[in-house]
């Protein structure tokens, strides 16, 4: 006999179908080998004790508070470590169970299904604007629209148009100029009859300039705001439109200026929640999710966002993540923009390979082989 160690992102399907295994059997083996790390904040300290012990009756565990046992505090934190048979398994038990036990069985009910492996989608980014960070994203008229045909060349399944720059520091502008900036792009577009190849979205927060866009072949609002505005709400509504809600904590003038969270993922989290469901009053079902980084964030909180993507998957919508040459990369190794590229890749490659399915990038040629090569890896267990 022999032994092969496999890596832990192996293909569990292909692996199982090459060891001959039955199909029924299967599902079963595939629900062991999915484990989970569930960070449980603020559990009850009896709540913690009983989970603990049904953790290991099943094989599971749970690391608690070192005081948990002596009931120092009221609450703790702790870390389920589980895989999503023994979630299945837990979750009936702790049904019974009183210390809000029984909430928790509710929830814990969507970390249990595996996700599901979609095709990544890249969306290139057309600047309209003269502000906007990096200066190879922006383009007026004939070279905007040469430009897009390139992107689409180059593999891009979503063009997204911006006429008003969101850096951080940034400044509004009136609806008027920016419907003047993007409005003769928008034309040749439509005149072009590119929205059947691709889909078009745009980068804005103004109803008047969405609706102009989603009158002549958009159907993506890519709206950095996570629909504040109700007027936006409703034109997208209107159109049947595909809906970008991204999280930002202040404005693109002052998000930058020291941003805290007592913890970013719950934050955000909480933050999706509300907006899905403002969007669902307003009969919007088509839902993209963007944790906007670099929009009121720290390195940290975008490192932490990008590593638990999968989190926000439980939400039960597509995620989008843009971190195309941001200075979170000049953080990290000193750099100027226009030599950002690689750092971009290796941010957008750790986003697919966490559950983002849109990755909005500048870059659309190097981004699609990139992501290529990294799908060749899902040909082999």
């Amino acid at each position: 006999m022999k032994i092969i160690k496999l890596s832990n992102k192996l293909d569990k399907k292909k692996v199982l179908a090459k060891i001959c295994s039955s199909k029924e059997g299967n599902s079963i083996l595939q629900n062991k080998m999915e484990l989970n790390f569930l960070y449980l904040k603020d559990i009850k300290n009896p709540a913690a004790l009983i989970l603990k012990q049904d953790a290991l009756s099943l094989g599971a565990d749970l690391a608690v508070h070192k005081d948990t046992i002596l009931c120092k505090n009221i609450t703790s934190n702790a870390l389920l470590i589980a895989t999503n048979a023994q979630l299945q398994k837990l979750s009936k038990k702790e049904k019974l169970q009183p210390f809000g036990l029984k909430e928790f069985a509710k929830e814990i009910s969507k970390y249990i299904k595996t996700p599901k492996k979609e095709n990544i989608k890249l969306m290139g980014v057309v600047n309209a604007n003269e502000d906007s960070f990096f200066k190879g994203s922006r383009f007026r008229g004939s070279e905007a629209i040469k430009h897009i045909k390139k992107m689409i060349e180059d593999g891009a399944n979503i063009i997204d148009i911006g006429g008003v720059s969101s850096r951080p520091g940034s400044e509004p502008v009136s609806e008027g100029e920016e419907l003047s900036r993007i409005k003769p792009i928008i034309d040749e577009i439509y005149k072009e009859k590119l929205y059947e190849k691709v889909d078009f979205s745009l980068d804005s927060y103004s109803s008047k300039c969405l609706e102009y866009a989603l009158d002549r072949g958009f159907n993506i609002v890519n709206d950095i705001t996570a629909l504040s505005n109700d007027k936006v709400a409703k034109v997208a509504a209107k159109y049947k439109a595909k809906v970008i809600l991204m999280h930002m904590k202040g404005t693109p003038k002052d998000m930058q200026k020291n941003p805290t969270y007592d913890d970013v993922l719950l934050e955000v989290y909480e933050f999706f929640q509300e907006r899905i469901k403002k969007a669902k009053s307003f009969g919007i079902d088509d839902i993209v999710l963007d944790v906007g980084i670099g929009f009121g964030k720290t390195l940290e909180h975008n490192l932490l966002l990008l590593k638990h993507l999968e989190y926000f998957l439980s939400l039960g919508y597509p995620l989008l993540v843009g971190a195309s040459r941001k200075s979170m990369i000049d953080m990290i190794t000193p750099s100027e923009v226009k030599d950002r590229l690689p750092g971009t890749l290796a941010l957008h490659l750790k986003a697919a390979q966490n559950g983002a399915t849109i990755i909005r990038c500048h870059d659309v040629k190097e981004h699609y082989q990139a992501l290529k090569v990294e799908e060749a890896f899902g040909s082999v267990i």
